[in-house]
Protein backbone atom coordinates (compact mmCIF):
# COMPACT_ATOMS: atom_id res chain seq x y z
CA UNK A 1 0.00 0.00 0.00
CA UNK A 2 1.28 3.31 -0.87
CA UNK A 3 2.16 6.14 1.70
CA UNK A 4 0.78 8.72 0.07
CA UNK A 5 -3.00 9.56 1.02
CA UNK A 6 -5.84 9.84 -1.22
CA UNK A 7 -7.89 12.94 -0.89
CA UNK A 8 -10.90 10.20 -0.18
CA UNK A 9 -9.29 9.89 2.95
CA UNK A 10 -9.83 13.57 4.12
CA UNK A 11 -13.33 13.17 3.47
CA UNK A 12 -14.06 14.93 6.90
CA UNK A 13 -11.46 17.46 5.78
CA UNK A 14 -11.42 19.07 2.86
CA UNK A 15 -8.43 19.42 0.99
CA UNK A 16 -7.63 23.54 1.34
CA UNK A 17 -7.87 22.64 5.43
CA UNK A 18 -5.89 19.64 5.10
CA UNK A 19 -2.85 21.49 3.41
CA UNK A 20 -3.11 24.48 5.81
CA UNK A 21 -2.29 21.96 8.73
CA UNK A 22 0.67 20.59 6.59
CA UNK A 23 2.17 24.79 6.15
CA UNK A 24 1.51 24.84 9.86
CA UNK A 25 3.76 21.71 10.89
CA UNK A 26 6.43 22.33 8.04
CA UNK A 27 9.17 24.46 9.93
CA UNK A 28 10.67 24.73 6.31
CA UNK A 29 8.93 25.98 3.09
CA UNK A 30 6.47 23.31 1.79
CA UNK A 31 7.45 21.90 -1.87
CA UNK A 32 4.17 21.42 -4.26
CA UNK A 33 6.23 18.08 -4.82
CA UNK A 34 6.08 17.26 -1.10
CA UNK A 35 2.35 18.11 -1.16
CA UNK A 36 1.99 16.04 -3.95
CA UNK A 37 3.27 13.28 -2.26
CA UNK A 38 0.33 13.09 0.20
CA UNK A 39 -2.16 14.03 -2.49
CA UNK A 40 -1.51 11.64 -5.19
CA UNK A 41 -4.62 11.64 -6.86
CA UNK A 42 -4.45 15.76 -7.08
CA UNK A 43 -2.45 17.66 -10.08
CA UNK A 44 0.48 19.94 -9.08
CA UNK A 45 -1.18 22.36 -10.82
CA UNK A 46 -4.09 22.15 -8.67
CA UNK A 47 -2.57 21.98 -6.02
CA UNK A 48 -0.65 25.30 -6.63
CA UNK A 49 -3.60 26.73 -7.07
CA UNK A 50 -5.55 25.61 -3.63
CA UNK A 51 -2.42 27.07 -1.74
CA UNK A 52 -2.53 30.19 -4.04
CA UNK A 53 -6.43 30.53 -2.60
CA UNK A 54 -5.46 29.49 1.03
CA UNK A 55 -2.67 32.57 0.44
CA UNK A 56 -5.79 34.86 -0.68
CA UNK A 57 -7.75 33.93 2.10
CA UNK A 58 -5.44 34.49 4.75
CA UNK A 59 -4.65 37.99 3.51
CA UNK A 60 -8.03 38.99 3.08
CA UNK A 61 -8.72 38.05 6.50
CA UNK A 62 -6.30 40.84 7.83
CA UNK A 63 -4.63 37.61 9.97
CA UNK A 64 -1.50 37.84 12.05
CA UNK A 65 -0.07 35.23 9.74
CA UNK A 66 0.40 35.11 6.46
CA UNK A 67 0.82 32.29 3.69
CA UNK A 68 4.56 33.00 1.91
CA UNK A 69 5.82 31.86 -1.20
CA UNK A 70 9.27 31.74 -0.07
CA UNK A 71 12.56 29.30 -1.75
CA UNK A 72 10.08 27.60 -4.15
CA UNK A 73 7.60 26.39 -1.55
CA UNK A 74 5.23 27.83 0.92
CA UNK A 75 5.16 28.81 4.66
CA UNK A 76 3.11 30.16 7.28
CA UNK A 77 4.84 33.55 8.48
CA UNK A 78 4.02 36.68 10.66
CA UNK A 79 2.39 39.13 9.01
CA UNK A 80 4.70 42.55 8.71
CA UNK A 81 1.62 44.25 10.59
CA UNK A 82 3.03 42.19 13.39
CA UNK A 83 6.21 43.01 13.89
CA UNK A 84 5.61 45.16 16.56
CA UNK A 85 3.77 43.79 18.82
CA UNK A 86 6.20 40.11 18.58
CA UNK A 87 9.67 42.28 19.29
CA UNK A 88 7.04 43.77 22.21
CA UNK A 89 6.52 40.08 23.48
CA UNK A 90 10.13 38.95 23.03
CA UNK A 91 11.07 42.50 25.09
CA UNK A 92 9.03 40.93 27.49
CA UNK A 93 9.77 37.64 27.58
CA UNK A 94 13.58 38.55 27.65
CA UNK A 95 12.73 40.76 30.48
CA UNK A 96 11.18 37.96 32.64
CA UNK A 97 14.45 35.89 32.39
CA UNK A 98 15.96 35.41 35.80
CA UNK A 99 19.97 34.95 36.85
CA UNK A 100 21.03 31.92 38.85
CA UNK A 101 21.29 34.83 41.50
CA UNK A 102 17.66 35.89 41.27
CA UNK A 103 16.70 32.07 41.60
CA UNK A 104 18.91 31.39 44.64
CA UNK A 105 17.12 34.81 46.11
CA UNK A 106 13.69 34.08 45.42
CA UNK A 107 14.42 30.26 46.25
CA UNK A 108 14.74 31.29 50.01
CA UNK A 109 11.80 33.77 50.27
CA UNK A 110 9.45 31.25 48.20
CA UNK A 111 10.15 28.76 50.95
CA UNK A 112 11.33 30.93 54.06
CA UNK A 113 8.57 33.83 53.53
CA UNK A 114 7.86 36.16 55.12
CA UNK A 115 11.36 36.80 55.10
CA UNK A 116 13.57 39.69 55.79
CA UNK A 117 16.20 40.73 53.50
CA UNK A 118 18.84 40.44 56.33
CA UNK A 119 17.52 36.72 56.23
CA UNK A 120 17.77 35.92 52.51
CA UNK A 121 21.27 37.71 53.20
CA UNK A 122 22.49 35.26 56.23
CA UNK A 123 21.55 32.45 53.57
CA UNK A 124 23.50 33.83 51.01
CA UNK A 125 25.90 35.16 52.21
CA UNK A 126 26.25 38.29 50.01
CA UNK A 127 23.95 41.61 49.69
CA UNK A 128 20.79 41.00 48.00
CA UNK A 129 20.03 44.52 47.69
CA UNK A 130 19.63 44.28 43.93
CA UNK A 131 18.20 40.81 43.94
CA UNK A 132 15.04 41.54 45.72
CA UNK A 133 14.55 44.98 43.74
CA UNK A 134 14.76 43.13 40.33
CA UNK A 135 12.09 40.14 41.65
CA UNK A 136 9.84 43.03 43.15
CA UNK A 137 10.15 45.19 39.72
CA UNK A 138 9.09 41.87 37.90
CA UNK A 139 6.39 40.83 40.50
CA UNK A 140 7.36 38.10 41.74
CA UNK A 141 7.86 39.10 45.48
CA UNK A 142 5.91 41.33 47.32
CA UNK A 143 5.91 43.31 50.87
CA UNK A 144 3.82 40.72 53.23
CA UNK A 145 4.50 43.08 56.36
CA UNK A 146 6.94 44.39 59.18
CA UNK A 147 9.07 42.14 61.50
CA UNK A 148 8.72 43.28 64.96
CA UNK A 149 12.03 43.72 65.92
CA UNK A 150 14.45 47.00 66.32
CA UNK A 151 14.07 48.71 63.14
CA UNK A 152 10.86 46.70 61.75
CA UNK A 153 12.54 45.25 58.59
CA UNK A 154 10.17 44.63 55.88
CA UNK A 155 9.44 41.01 55.03
CA UNK A 156 8.71 39.61 51.81
CA UNK A 157 6.37 37.19 50.22
CA UNK A 158 6.00 35.16 46.94
CA UNK A 159 2.94 36.75 44.43
CA UNK A 160 0.33 34.86 42.68
CA UNK A 161 2.54 36.16 39.51
CA UNK A 162 5.53 33.35 40.70
CA UNK A 163 2.51 30.74 40.90
CA UNK A 164 2.12 31.88 37.32
CA UNK A 165 5.64 31.66 36.23
CA UNK A 166 6.81 28.44 37.76
CA UNK A 167 2.92 26.68 36.81
CA UNK A 168 1.82 26.36 40.86
CA UNK A 169 -1.80 26.17 41.63
CA UNK A 170 -0.68 27.30 45.01
CA UNK A 171 2.18 27.06 47.43
CA UNK A 172 1.01 23.74 48.37
CA UNK A 173 2.23 22.51 45.22
CA UNK A 174 5.93 23.43 46.01
CA UNK A 175 8.02 20.25 46.34
CA UNK A 176 7.55 18.91 49.57
CA UNK A 177 10.98 17.92 50.91
CA UNK A 178 11.71 16.68 54.44
CA UNK A 179 13.95 19.25 55.46
CA UNK A 180 14.76 22.36 53.74
CA UNK A 181 18.88 22.51 53.22
CA UNK A 182 19.02 25.98 54.84
CA UNK A 183 21.85 27.51 52.36
CA UNK A 184 21.04 29.24 49.50
CA UNK A 185 22.76 27.11 46.97
CA UNK A 186 20.18 24.05 47.78
CA UNK A 187 17.31 26.14 47.37
CA UNK A 188 18.28 27.81 44.09
CA UNK A 189 19.14 24.03 42.78
CA UNK A 190 15.66 22.67 43.86
CA UNK A 191 13.91 26.06 42.10
CA UNK A 192 16.25 25.75 39.37
CA UNK A 193 15.29 22.44 38.74
CA UNK A 194 11.67 22.85 39.39
CA UNK A 195 11.46 25.38 36.91
CA UNK A 196 12.80 22.74 34.14
CA UNK A 197 9.88 20.24 35.24
CA UNK A 198 12.08 17.55 35.53
CA UNK A 199 11.30 14.46 37.02
CA UNK A 200 14.16 14.79 39.69
CA UNK A 201 12.13 17.40 41.46
CA UNK A 202 9.36 15.48 42.56
CA UNK A 203 10.95 15.07 45.53
CA UNK A 204 10.26 13.16 48.54
CA UNK A 205 7.79 10.32 47.76
CA UNK A 206 7.46 9.33 51.41
CA UNK A 207 5.06 11.09 53.81
CA UNK A 208 7.68 13.26 55.74
CA UNK A 209 6.26 16.26 55.39
CA UNK A 210 8.36 19.51 55.18
CA UNK A 211 9.79 21.53 58.11
CA UNK A 212 8.03 24.74 58.57
CA UNK A 213 9.85 27.65 58.97
CA UNK A 214 10.55 29.37 62.55
CA UNK A 215 7.22 31.79 63.41
CA UNK A 216 8.22 35.47 62.93
CA UNK A 217 5.93 38.41 64.51
CA UNK A 218 4.37 40.56 61.30
CA UNK A 219 2.65 43.42 61.03
CA UNK A 220 0.72 43.25 57.69
CA UNK A 221 1.49 46.23 55.15
CA UNK A 222 -2.18 47.58 56.06
CA UNK A 223 -2.17 47.42 59.78
CA UNK A 224 1.65 49.03 59.56
CA UNK A 225 0.32 52.11 58.10
CA UNK A 226 -2.68 52.26 60.89
CA UNK A 227 0.44 52.34 63.06
CA UNK A 228 3.33 55.10 64.07
CA UNK A 229 5.58 55.48 61.47
CA UNK A 230 8.31 55.50 63.93
CA UNK A 231 11.09 53.40 62.85
CA UNK A 232 10.43 53.31 59.45
CA UNK A 233 13.01 55.20 58.49
CA UNK A 234 15.52 52.52 60.00
CA UNK A 235 14.41 49.88 57.06
CA UNK A 236 17.70 47.62 56.64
Amino acid sequence: MSEALNDSQFSSLSTKAAIEALLFISEKPLMIDQIKGVFEDIEPGKLREIVLELKHDYENAQRGLRIAEVAGGFQIVTSLEAAEILKKFYKLRDAQRLSKSALETLAIIAYKQPVTRLDIESLRGVNVDSMVRNLLEKNLIRITGKKEVIGRPFVYGTTRQFLEYFGLASLEDLPKIEEFVKNAEAASSTLLTFSNRTEAFIADTSEAHETSPEPTQVVSAEESQDKSKEGSAHES
